[in-house]
């Protein structure tokens, strides 16, 4: 029995060298072939390949499945990634929910203390963008609300629910044109918070505008919450602008709170007329009783 194993072993050997050394021959002689440059080479090459290749298609398929088994996976873990991070945010945005529940609450209590009345002029009207004539000399969108159907007005303050996007500056029967804050001839009087200073919010057809007309520069940091602050009585106070960002050109300029790359709806303000003065009485005031006119000119007189 160990003499019968010896002897296949003998053969064995032998044979599996002399198949290495052919395949080695083949594989050199393979190459040589593919390095030779010359047209009856080309040729050659050109049948080898056409004669091999579509008759190898059964061996690319286990390649091809393990390929696209190995793509399943990872897209599988990509989608398990992407599930747990929404689990997290969804976690984080239940307790944003009754945090901004409980400060909802809480405000209620302390307008009702107070006994705050609500403006009831100050009501929203929501349109949709229609278009965007946005260009580099003027930032401006189309809403589908006008004067005759909704009744829009010039100058109304536009949100898109995060913060001021513009004001209305042309109003049509069913459709008004919103300029932009960032549009070239765009002025907004706004307050930086918490110092309070004053400030003109000036746009140049840039994401960041600029703000110019600090009250005291040295006050302002990167950061800061600016908001409207209602003077000249074009926007109401208090509506959310932006941030405060130093630029790459030492200017304080305004990262906006409005996402200006999705304006799909937005609200329009309806904001209260002043109320008008018919008659001098109204603002010089009520006229002095005949007794006190009579003395004033008595005095007058001995004087």
């Amino acid at each position: 029995m160990a003499r019968a194993t010896g002897s296949a072993d003998n053969y064995v050997k032998p044979i599996r060298r002399l198949v290495v050394a052919v395949l080695v021959l083949f594989l050199f002689l393979l190459f040589i072939l593919w390095r030779i440059d010359s047209p009856r080479a080309e040729r050659f090459r050109a049948q080898l390949v056409d004669w091999v290749v579509p008759n190898m298609d059964w061996a690319l398929v286990p390649v091809t499945e393990t390929v696209n088994l190995v793509r399943g996976f990872q897209s599988y873990a990509a989608l398990q990634r992407q599930n747990r991070d929404l689990r997290d945010e969804l976690q984080r945005m239940k307790a944003w929910k009754e945090a901004a529940l409980q400060l909802e609450q809480e405000n209620a209590k302390l307008l009702d203390l107070n006994r705050v009345r609500l403006d009831p002029a100050l009501t929203v009207v929501t349109g949709q963008v229609l278009a965007d004539s946005g260009s580099q000399f003027r930032q401006s969108v189309l809403l589908n609300v006008g004067g005759a159907r909704d009744g829009i007005k010039d100058g109304w303050a536009v949100t898109d629910g995060l913060g001021l996007v513009g004001r209305i500056s042309g109003v049509g029967d069913r459709s008004s044109r919103v300029l932009l804050l960032t549009d070239n001839t765009s002025r907004v009087p706004v307050t930086i918070q918490p110092s309070g200073q004053r400030a003109i919010l000036s746009g140049d057809n840039s994401l960041l505008p600029a703000l110019d007309f600090i009250e005291d520069p040295e006050e302002v940091r990167p950061g800061d919450r600016v908001i409207s602050s209602g003077d000249g009585g074009v926007f109401p106070a208090g509506l959310l602008v932006g941030n405060v960002v130093l630029a790459r050109d030492g200017r304080l300029r305004l990262r906006l709170a409005a996402d200006y790359e999705r304006l799909e709806f937005l609200r329009v303000l309806r904001s209260q007329e002043p109320e008008g003065l018919d008659t001098p009485a109204e603002i010089i005031g009520p006229g002095l009783p005949d007794t006190q006119v009579e003395l004033i000119r008595d005095e007058a007189a001995d004087g």
